[in-house]
Protein backbone atom coordinates (compact mmCIF):
# COMPACT_ATOMS: atom_id res chain seq x y z
CA UNK A 1 0.00 0.00 0.00
CA UNK A 2 2.71 2.63 0.50
CA UNK A 3 4.27 2.14 -3.02
CA UNK A 4 0.79 3.60 -4.14
CA UNK A 5 0.77 6.28 -1.58
CA UNK A 6 4.29 7.42 -2.54
CA UNK A 7 2.96 7.01 -6.46
CA UNK A 8 4.30 3.70 -7.25
CA UNK A 9 2.50 1.37 -9.89
CA UNK A 10 2.39 -1.74 -8.46
CA UNK A 11 4.84 -4.49 -11.01
CA UNK A 12 2.75 -4.63 -14.14
CA UNK A 13 1.43 -1.40 -13.76
CA UNK A 14 -1.98 -2.34 -12.89
CA UNK A 15 -3.54 -0.30 -10.39
CA UNK A 16 -6.97 -2.05 -9.91
CA UNK A 17 -8.79 -3.88 -7.12
CA UNK A 18 -7.69 -7.44 -7.90
CA UNK A 19 -3.87 -6.27 -8.15
CA UNK A 20 -4.10 -4.63 -4.73
CA UNK A 21 -5.38 -7.66 -2.99
CA UNK A 22 -3.25 -10.17 -4.87
CA UNK A 23 -0.24 -8.11 -3.92
CA UNK A 24 -1.05 -7.07 -0.68
CA UNK A 25 -1.76 -10.54 0.63
CA UNK A 26 -5.55 -9.53 1.34
CA UNK A 27 -7.49 -13.10 1.22
CA UNK A 28 -9.96 -12.65 -2.26
CA UNK A 29 -12.77 -13.90 -0.32
CA UNK A 30 -12.91 -10.61 1.74
CA UNK A 31 -13.70 -9.27 -1.56
CA UNK A 32 -16.01 -11.92 -3.51
CA UNK A 33 -17.39 -14.82 -0.69
CA UNK A 34 -19.91 -12.84 0.58
CA UNK A 35 -21.57 -12.31 -2.91
CA UNK A 36 -23.58 -14.75 -4.78
CA UNK A 37 -22.02 -17.32 -7.45
CA UNK A 38 -18.70 -16.25 -5.89
CA UNK A 39 -17.53 -20.01 -6.74
CA UNK A 40 -18.30 -19.81 -9.82
CA UNK A 41 -16.32 -16.56 -10.33
CA UNK A 42 -13.29 -18.21 -8.42
CA UNK A 43 -13.66 -21.39 -10.65
CA UNK A 44 -13.87 -18.46 -13.66
CA UNK A 45 -10.93 -17.26 -12.20
CA UNK A 46 -8.75 -20.16 -12.08
CA UNK A 47 -9.49 -21.48 -15.57
CA UNK A 48 -8.27 -18.77 -16.83
CA UNK A 49 -5.17 -18.52 -15.15
CA UNK A 50 -4.52 -21.81 -15.99
CA UNK A 51 -5.50 -21.19 -19.79
CA UNK A 52 -2.70 -18.13 -19.31
CA UNK A 53 -0.21 -19.70 -17.87
CA UNK A 54 -0.32 -22.49 -20.57
CA UNK A 55 0.36 -19.77 -22.90
CA UNK A 56 -2.83 -19.56 -24.31
CA UNK A 57 -4.79 -16.19 -24.42
CA UNK A 58 -8.50 -16.32 -24.77
CA UNK A 59 -9.67 -13.89 -27.60
CA UNK A 60 -12.33 -11.61 -26.46
CA UNK A 61 -14.13 -12.14 -30.17
CA UNK A 62 -14.29 -15.69 -30.08
CA UNK A 63 -17.60 -15.98 -27.83
CA UNK A 64 -19.57 -13.79 -29.60
CA UNK A 65 -18.64 -15.08 -33.25
CA UNK A 66 -19.27 -18.51 -31.60
CA UNK A 67 -22.56 -17.35 -31.03
CA UNK A 68 -23.39 -15.87 -33.76
CA UNK A 69 -21.97 -18.78 -35.54
CA UNK A 70 -24.80 -20.98 -33.60
CA UNK A 71 -27.42 -18.60 -33.88
CA UNK A 72 -26.91 -18.66 -37.70
CA UNK A 73 -27.09 -22.11 -38.03
CA UNK A 74 -30.69 -22.08 -35.74
CA UNK A 75 -31.96 -19.65 -38.25
CA UNK A 76 -31.25 -21.31 -41.12
CA UNK A 77 -32.56 -24.40 -39.77
CA UNK A 78 -35.42 -22.84 -39.01
CA UNK A 79 -35.86 -20.90 -42.39
CA UNK A 80 -35.99 -24.61 -44.02
CA UNK A 81 -38.66 -25.99 -41.58
CA UNK A 82 -40.93 -22.73 -42.51
CA UNK A 83 -40.21 -23.12 -46.02
CA UNK A 84 -41.33 -27.05 -45.88
CA UNK A 85 -44.23 -25.65 -44.15
CA UNK A 86 -45.41 -23.56 -46.57
CA UNK A 87 -44.93 -26.11 -49.41
CA UNK A 88 -47.10 -28.38 -47.32
CA UNK A 89 -49.93 -25.36 -46.62
CA UNK A 90 -49.71 -24.83 -50.34
CA UNK A 91 -50.60 -28.45 -51.18
CA UNK A 92 -53.44 -28.64 -48.58
CA UNK A 93 -54.88 -25.40 -50.43
CA UNK A 94 -54.58 -26.69 -53.75
CA UNK A 95 -56.14 -29.85 -52.49
CA UNK A 96 -58.91 -28.00 -51.08
CA UNK A 97 -59.41 -25.84 -53.75
CA UNK A 98 -59.83 -28.75 -55.94
CA UNK A 99 -62.25 -30.71 -54.01
CA UNK A 100 -64.08 -27.76 -53.77
CA UNK A 101 -64.35 -27.32 -57.37
CA UNK A 102 -65.42 -30.77 -58.11
CA UNK A 103 -68.28 -30.28 -55.31
CA UNK A 104 -69.40 -27.49 -56.70
CA UNK A 105 -69.59 -29.38 -60.47
CA UNK A 106 -71.47 -32.46 -59.19
CA UNK A 107 -74.00 -30.45 -57.23
CA UNK A 108 -74.13 -27.88 -60.51
CA UNK A 109 -74.85 -31.72 -62.64
CA UNK A 110 -77.45 -32.60 -59.78
CA UNK A 111 -79.14 -29.65 -60.03
CA UNK A 112 -79.42 -29.85 -64.40
CA UNK A 113 -80.26 -33.51 -63.87
CA UNK A 114 -83.21 -32.78 -61.61
CA UNK A 115 -84.37 -29.49 -63.42
CA UNK A 116 -84.50 -31.70 -66.28
CA UNK A 117 -86.59 -35.27 -65.00
CA UNK A 118 -88.88 -33.40 -62.34
CA UNK A 119 -92.46 -31.36 -63.13
CA UNK A 120 -91.68 -29.72 -59.80
CA UNK A 121 -92.04 -25.41 -60.42
CA UNK A 122 -89.56 -23.13 -58.40
CA UNK A 123 -91.11 -20.22 -56.86
CA UNK A 124 -90.39 -17.20 -58.16
CA UNK A 125 -87.67 -14.78 -56.40
CA UNK A 126 -88.81 -12.92 -53.89
CA UNK A 127 -89.64 -9.12 -54.56
CA UNK A 128 -88.62 -6.59 -52.22
CA UNK A 129 -92.08 -5.45 -50.30
CA UNK A 130 -92.68 -3.04 -47.49
CA UNK A 131 -93.56 -4.16 -43.83
CA UNK A 132 -92.42 -7.41 -41.85
CA UNK A 133 -93.99 -9.88 -44.38
CA UNK A 134 -91.85 -9.04 -47.04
Amino acid sequence: MDRLLLGHLPPGGRCDIKTLARESGVDRTAFYGTRPYAHLREEFETRLAVIREAGDTPDPSDAPINRLIAEIAALKDHLAHQGQTVEELTDFRNEALSRLVAQHEEILQLRRKHDRDTRVRRLPARTMGIGPCS
